[in-house]
């Protein structure tokens, strides 16, 4: 099963909403590979190409990360690429069998420019490759796009269009004339559009039709149409990719999305330096659809840390003893299947992992088995997951011991007091078959 999806534009930090993504988008191949899929997942950088505004307009923003930064547009890409893979892998997102870069497939896109020239998708004007849409019957059936609607909304005109929608395939003059990268073509020296990359590259190692394809709902208007107009051009008339899959905004209270152009994003290492775990970020977004808003806020990023800290302990104190129950097994498995196949609804499928620990009937052998085949998904990475070793303070071990007689004596009480000043010293105290068990709080 072919997967692509759409990766960072190496301009700066992927910020948590970008993460989002890439956790939705994780989440999707580890389901497919639970039901026993062959997943190849292709992901690209783009290094090259992007404006600030999707749609041919806007500022270079590879360039001007290398201008505010000093540096080299190449360094510019390297370095957030290199922070880009340890986000993911903080994170726990498996990596891409094939991570391809726009720069390193300059060739492959030429290539197609060059079909799409030959079957007559494309003109010549102003220095510059154009697509036209016009040559295409549903152009924007992917977002049902009000053509008209949409050309009259769009404030900057590019007087060499001959239509509104039509995109660049490959510039050899922009208002970047100290563009750093180019490379030679038929049409003169230059570099490639925004869109033209991931048709390229997907259709090079997925074929000229493939599975899945992911992405932000911002792709679906302008870059995802545009990869589908031009790919089923290249490649003949059949659908491109079967199934797209896009994800929601991560939002701010005030509804607005988390963006780098507005400068109101938040890095994943800004939630470690807060004392978070990447992985309090994976659970947070495990409670939402991928299909719908997120609303990001700090009470509720450390109501995930604290829920996921209370998901490690009970698993580390699942005694993983006594006899197993397949029949019981399958039951919740069956259950859990439903529910993350039901359109990856990870919010019913955690419900479901809780049930599990909450279900006295089950054996803690048979509740560490099933949350163990279910963080196969989650990926939560709960079979890492172990008792802390403490020291007890002689303090509290001894209103633990006195708890336990008071609760041999049926004194639900003074039990109760003693707990309480358990507590206040840091501390829980839980009732175990052998006595009580202390951890920290």
């Amino acid at each position: 099963m072919g997967l692509y999806t759409c990766g960072l534009t190496v301009y700066n930090y992927a910020h948590i909403g970008n993460l989002r993504s890439y956790i939705f988008e994780d989440i999707l191949r580890r389901t497919l590979q639970f039901n026993k899929y062959k997943v190849k997942h292709v992901m690209n950088i783009t290094d090259v190409g992007h404006l600030t505004s999707d749609a041919d307009v806007g500022e270079d923003k590879m360039l001007l990360a290398a201008l505010k930064e000093n540096k080299s547009i190449r360094a510019v890409a390297d370095f957030y690429t290199k922070v880009f893979k340890e986000d993911l892998k903080k994170l726990n997102i498996l990596q891409p069998e094939v991570w391809c870069k726009a720069t390193d497939h300059i060739k492959e896109q030429i290539e197609m420019i060059k079909i799409l020239e030959k079957k007559g998708y494309t003109y010549f004007k102003g220095g510059n490759v154009y697509f036209d849409t016009s040559t295409v019957d549903d152009y924007g059936k992917l977002s049902q796009l009000n053509l008209e609607a949409e050309a009259q909304a769009r404030v900057e005109k590019d007087k060499n269009k001959r239509n509104p929608h039509d995109f660049v395939l490959w510039f050899t003059k922009s208002k970047f004339q100290d563009q750093e990268m180019k490379w030679d073509s038929p049409w003169g020296k230059g570099y490639p559009g925004w869109h033209i990359e991931c048709s390229a590259m997907a259709t090079k190692y997925l074929g000229k039709q493939f599975d899945l394809h992911c992405g932000g709902i911002d792709h679906i208007p302008v870059h995802h149409t545009n990869e589908i107009a031009q790919s089923e051009a290249a490649n003949g008339k059949k659908p491109w990719v079967k199934y797209w899959l896009h994800n929601e905004f991560l939002v701010l209270s005030q509804g607005e999305k988390m963006s780098k152009s507005k400068e109101n994003f938040i890095t994943l290492s800004t939630l470690i330096e807060k004392g978070l775990d990447p992985l309090d970020y994976r659970y947070f977004c495990l409670g939402t659809h991928y299909r719908k808003p997120l609303m990001f806020s700090s009470e509720a990023l450390e109501g995930a840390k604290s829920s996921r800290k209370k998901l490690v302990l009970k698993v580390t104190e699942l005694a993983r003893t006594g006899k197993a129950s397949p029949s019981k097994q399958k039951k919740y498995l069956q259950i859990f299947t439903k529910e993350i196949n039901d359109d990856l609804n990870t919010a019913k499928a955690l419900a479901v992992l809780w049930d599990v620990l909450k279900d006295e009937k089950l054996s803690d052998k048979d509740k560490h088995s099933l949350i163990l085949k279910f963080d196969e998904i989650f990926g939560l990475e709960l079979h890492k997951a172990k008792k802390e070793k403490i020291t007890i303070p002689e303090e509290v071990e001894k209103l633990a011991q006195l708890r336990l007689l008071a609760r041999i004596n049926k004194d639900w009480k003074k039990a109760d007091e003693l707990r309480e000043k358990i507590k206040e010293l840091g501390y829980v105290v839980g009732d175990t078959k052998e006595g009580y068990e202390i951890s920290k709080a």
